[in-house]
């Protein structure tokens, strides 16, 4: 059974014999390893181009970004699952990672494909980019969603990744259309929505990252990659000072059970 369009079984990204490694054109050994550092790899792997200068800065930057913010969902998910299952640190690692979503930590990639959208109802309606957010912020409030890379629980007077992400781009004179309509939605805000929103690091992180010629499909990779090596490092902190049943224990403490009586 044929499930999907399949022509021809092909892939450009690796292959191996046994005598060498090849990945994206490139051996492995002879001109990768010891001479590439990692971030240029990771933009390598991805679009099969080296990043430039530029590039590899923002990269860098927004993987420091979205890496670590404490005791999050993802963390809090990963640490439980490997105080119960200490043997399956993969699997912890994946509890987390698996909570990569919409609404924290993947939801860059939601903001970047609103941006892209919006910036295409632009350029399809002739109208400005100003317009064409309104519209947008005038649906999503119909539709009684939240504006993609806006606001944050704890940063409500602006996030400061976001701020310094955009500062950055600014002064290395990246920004370009997709900077340009975040700053439209986020003026747009007050009348379209009836408040002022800050632009969160997930707003800030797809537009940058859109300018300097990422791909919009690969955006919920940085934050799955950034956010891997912060597991590591809280399963590895959670050998030495365990708080997953901590965490599970006051959890259960806060909850209130309304259920019927037996």
């Amino acid at each position: 059974m044929r499930i999907g369009k399949q022509d021809q079984p092909h892939s450009a990204i690796s292959t191996s014999n046994a005598e060498r490694i090849l990945v994206r054109g490139r051996d492995l050994c002879g001109e990768v390893i010891g001479q590439v550092d990692f971030t240029s790899y990771f933009w390598f792997l991805v679009t099969g181009q080296d990043p430039s200068p530029v590039q590899k800065l923002f990269a860098n930057a927004v993987l420091t970004a979205i890496a670590e913010h404490g005791l999050v969902p993802s963390v809090v998910a990963a640490r439980m699952t490997y105080a119960a299952a200490p043997e399956a640190f993969q699997g912890a690692v994946a509890a987390g990672l698996n909570g990569c979503g919409s609404v924290v930590l993947g939801s860059a990639e939601v903001a970047g494909r609103f941006l892209v959208e919006t910036l295409a109802l632009a350029e399809a309606e002739g109208v400005s980019r100003q317009d064409a957010a309104v519209r947008a912020i005038k649906t999503l409030k119909a539709e009684r969603k939240a504006v993609p890379g806006f606001g944050h629980p704890q940063h409500d007077k602006g996030d400061p990744r976001a701020n310094l992400l955009l500062r950055m781009a600014e002064e290395h004179n990246i920004v370009g259309q997709h900077i340009g309509m975040l700053y439209a939605v986020r003026d747009a805000l007050p009348d379209a929505l009836g408040r002022p929103l800050p632009i969160n690091v997930n707003g800030a992180i797809p537009a940058v990252m859109l300018d300097v010629g990422f791909p919009l499909a690969a955006l919920k990779g940085i934050a799955l990659l950034a956010r891997t090596a912060s597991l590591i490092a809280h399963l590895q902190e959670e050998t030495e000072r365990p708080i997953g049943f901590i965490m599970s224990g006051k959890a259960a403490a806060a909850i209130t059970y309304d259920g019927p009586e037996g």
